[in-house]
């Protein structure tokens, strides 16, 4: 069993305080950051979190500062950079993600996963192409949600690790297109046969599918953990 689930806050790499849900199972566990997608918080991963625990690994879910409410979870980090006038554009919460993955680096010397929905999960994928302690990548539904055509794509192709990309039907083909500059033996693909979702909400119970996208998620992990 998971230890109680604890709120934790700690600081992003340009200083803001993020505030996080922890979910530990065993300090010799490596852990999966979970990031959420626009205007949601870390209650996105409510439901999740438990599940993950029970394969195997520690969870940190992070509130990023671009962000809102989602399960009745408050995105307090967003509050606070609102409150301080701090930009909090797409982009701007990447430092919120370089201070997760700090915040984990000072508790665990385990390999860490990074998880992405929507924007965040385009974060995860370039945070993880420069971030060596990152050994791997859950993206769901990730896309060129930034300013600058191709920003993505750009800052990808050098990525050396294994990539889990999951979207809704309809985002398939750009997701494919998004990560068709990164070595094909490193990334697997789930497409729903239905319509799915964008995003991580795709786990939930309330997705009639949420059990192939599970099995995609479980089979993926069943695959590192061979390795």
């Amino acid at each position: 069993m998971a230890k109680a689930q604890q709120t934790v806050v700690f600081q992003a790499s340009d200083g803001l305080e993020v505030t996080a849900d922890l979910y530990v199972k065993g300090t010799d566990l490596p852990y999966i950051i979970l990031l959420h997608q626009a205007r949601y918080s870390r209650g996105e991963y409510r439901e999740i979190a438990p599940k993950l625990v029970n394969l195997g690994y520690n969870c940190l879910a992070v509130d990023l500062r671009s962000g809102g409410e989602v399960n009745g979870v408050v995105n307090r980090t967003a509050m606070l950079a609102a409150g301080k006038r701090i930009p909090a554009e797409y982009y701007n919460a990447m430092s919120d993600v370089e201070g997760a993955i700090g915040y984990v680096k000072s508790k665990s010397d385990k390999p860490i996963v990074l998880w992405g929905s929507s924007y965040s999960a385009s974060l995860a994928l370039i945070a993880g192409a420069k971030n060596l302690r990152v050994t791997a990548i859950v993206a769901f539904s990730p896309g060129e949600y930034f300013d600058q055509p191709d920003f993505v794509s750009s800052k990808i192709g050098k990525l050396a690790i294994p990539v889990l990309a999951l979207s809704s039907k309809a985002e398939c083909q750009p997701v494919r297109e998004l990560l068709s500059g990164v070595n094909p033996k490193l990334v697997s693909y789930y497409c729903p046969t239905d319509s799915g979702q964008h995003g991580s909400k795709a786990l939930w119970q309330s997705n009639p599918s949420n059990g192939d996208y599970w099995m995609a998620i479980t089979m993926f992990f069943s695959r590192l953990n061979k390795n």
